[in-house]
C-alpha cells in the first residue's frame, strides 16, 4: 500500500486474488476472488502457472 500511495492518492483501490484462504489479519478483503478455499493456519496453498512453472495447478500442503 505504501507503493500505491507513493504514486499519489488513489480515488479507489481494488484487490484481486487467485485464492482466498479466508484468514484476515488486516481489515482488507479482496473485491475479486478466483476461488475461495478455506484452510487451517498450518496449511499452505501453492499456485503454479504453465508460463513460469511448466504446469498449471493449485496444491494444498500442510506445514
Amino acid at each position: 500500500m505504501d507503493a500505491l500511495f507513493a504514486l499519489g492518492r488513489a480515488d479507489n483501490i481494488r484487490l484481486m486474488v487467485l485464492i482466498d484462504r479466508g484468514h484476515r489479519e488486516l481489515p482488507i478483503r479482496a473485491d475479486f476472488v478466483g476461488k475461495n478455499i478455506p484452510t487451517a493456519r498450518n496449511e499452505l496453498i501453492a499456485v503454479t502457472l504453465s508460463e513460469t512453472d511448466g504446469s498449471t495447478g493449485v496444491s494444498l500442503f500442510q506445514i
